[in-house]
């Protein structure tokens, strides 16, 4: 994909330099405290996998998500909205990373600015993050600041509902950040489902005691989280919900090769609680 690259210099360069300096001393208000603590990842409910199969989809809803199991993060923090494109352009003009594509006057549009950003592919997401002094949430940070503790099926609860996460094509695009309060996660992290896909960092990798294979994992695909707006079009009526059910759970993985950028996926970011670092690996 050709992408436009933007210099710095002269006033631009000391504009910029002023606008990061006061991006990064609100750092981490944007934030939400995930505490220490076990939580349930994944799921048991393989069942699903017939149903799939019915449905004609390639990917298995969820068997690449079991087994469910218990795991102990420390605390971390998380971004409490999806990166927007009003903070991505600031990293821009910063770092002279590319121009995205759906900037059709160079820049973020008005309606566009606290819209997520999109067109960002897992490198840049990447380096957004470190330029604030983030990084990019794993699989397990992740999935347990979208579902909490007790291991809910979606942020919201065990219950489905459309109404609460912008999914399936309900609007035409992607809707400004935090615009859906009543599908917040358990610790206040806004649209963990629906509006865009989102990168971690993790490779798509088999869970433990999975007896499921594919040629697919190893070092070739990063995970996204999170269901998108985009629509299901391509699916009959008859089994539309129940498809938009399956993956927008907390639990569903997605994964994508790390040099793509699309128009549904972009990502958030985390942060270590620098009171209590974790051990290192």
């Amino acid at each position: 994909m050709h992408r436009m690259f933007l210099g710095l210099a002269g006033t631009l360069g000391l504009i910029a330099l002023l606008i990061v300096s006061g991006c990064r001393s609100r750092d981490p208000s944007d934030m939400v405290r995930v505490p220490s603590g076990y939580f349930i990842m994944g799921t048991d409910d393989i069942s699903l996998e017939a149903e799939a199969e019915d449905a004609g989809i390639a990917k298995p809803w969820v068997v690449d998500a079991a087994p469910a199991r218990r795991v102990f993060l420390p605390l971390f923090l998380i971004d409490r909205y999806e990166v927007t494109n009003e903070a991505y352009y600031r990293f821009v003009l910063a770092t002279g990373y590319p121009l995205l594509p759906d900037w059709s006057s160079g820049r973020p549009s008005p309606a566009q600015e606290k819209m997520p950003v999109a067109y960002v592919d897992w490198d840049e997401a990447n380096a957004y993050c470190h330029w604030l002094g983030k990084r990019l949430p794993t699989e397990e940070e992740w999935e347990k600041a979208a579902r909490g503790p007790d291991g809910w099926i979606y942020p919201w609860g065990n219950f489905f509902d459309h109404r609460r996460a912008n999914i399936g094509g309900d609007h035409s695009g992607p809707t400004p950040v935090g615009a859906f309060p009543l599908g917040n996660s358990p610790y206040g992290a806004s649209d963990m489902i629906g509006n865009v896909w989102e990168w971690t960092s993790d490779w798509y990798e088999s869970y433990p005691d999975s007896t499921y294979t594919t040629p697919n994992y190893g070092q070739k695909y990063r995970v996204a989280r999170g269901n998108s707006y985009g629509g299901l079009g391509h699916f009959s009526a008859a089994i539309l919900e129940e498809v938009e059910t399956v993956e927008a759970r907390a639990s569903y993985r997605l994964y994508f090769p790390p040099n793509i950028a699309l128009e549904d996926l972009g990502f958030r970011c985390a942060k270590d609680d620098s009171r209590h670092p974790p051990s290192s690996q």
